[in-house]
């Protein structure tokens, strides 16, 4: 019985003991709870998210190139977020412009500067293979571009959706002529006068179907929603667009050009 006191005093030790292991475990865990409540705890979090988010974007823009604007344009890449910004930023880099279609693997024909003032055209050049009829006449280089995207976003998926059938002609009226807007006598010249624009008439299918925009336009049949969408389709490719509901003296062609002060003009 003279031992109890020796045993009560051990067992108050280990009670102690076993005490402050479970205080130091319990503000071990209540730091932890405290974790994001500083602002330090917040911006590290914040700058991991940042940092993630950064390296899955590069990973992203890396493996689609049409939705990079650093990336250099290529035309059998899809359409993306950075295409028509490429496209743009080609009127007014000739040079460029040509190795954009080598790189895209499009026949064409550098040709020399012709004319002089207003009507001087330093930019020319014959697209090799394109479907154009009567002839494949002298183009800047902007208005190949867009032909180019025109037939294989467009024209093509649009023959093959409604008709079952391919390009076989895209008929135009004309390049090149050194007048002004309408042919008036004064104000601004036409970008037909640098060679900056086309004039498409209508189409003709792999089957002999052919589309015009002068007797087709007005109508409800297959041939009128081609046109439609065709001319939507050109407002993705062009600069400038006008069809016939711009006005009268558009009521049998499309004009398309790359006038270089103007964006998506679409009528």
């Amino acid at each position: 019985m003279a031992r109890q006191p020796s045993a009560r005093r051990a067992d108050h030790s280990q009670v102690a003991r076993l005490s402050l292991t479970m205080a130091k475990k319990d503000r071990t865990f209540h730091i932890s709870k405290r974790v994001g409540r500083f602002t330090g705890d917040r911006r590290v979090l914040s700058l991991l998210v940042l940092a993630a988010l950064f390296v899955a974007g590069r990973a992203y823009v890396a493996e689609h190139p049409e939705h990079n604007p650093a990336a250099p344009l290529n035309l059998d890449d899809p359409k993306g977020w950075a295409t028509q910004t490429k496209i743009m930023a080609l009127r007014d880099d000739i040079p460029e412009c040509r190795v954009v279609l080598e790189r895209s693997a499009v026949a064409f024909t550098a040709l020399d500067p012709a004319g002089e003032g207003d009507c001087a055209r330093p930019d020319r050049l014959r697209l090799g293979d394109y479907p154009l009829s009567p002839s494949r006449p002298p183009m800047t280089c902007p208005v190949a571009v867009g032909l180019e995207l025109w037939q294989r976003d467009t024209l093509e998926p649009l023959a093959q959706e409604i008709f079952g059938s391919e390009i076989a002609e895209v008929e135009h009226i004309g390049v090149f002529a050194c007048r002004r807007l309408y042919g008036r006598g004064s104000g601004p010249f036409s970008e037909h006068a640098t060679g900056n624009a086309i004039d498409i008439a209508g189409f003709r299918l792999g089957d002999g179907t052919r589309i015009s925009v002068l007797g087709d336009w007005d109508g409800e049949d297959d041939k009128a929603r081609f046109l439609r969408a065709a001319r939507d389709g050109a407002c993705d490719a062009f600069a400038t667009t006008l069809s016939p509901d711009y006005n009268e003296a558009h009521r049998d062609h499309f004009h398309l050009d790359m006038n270089s002060r103007w964006s998506s003009v679409c009528r």
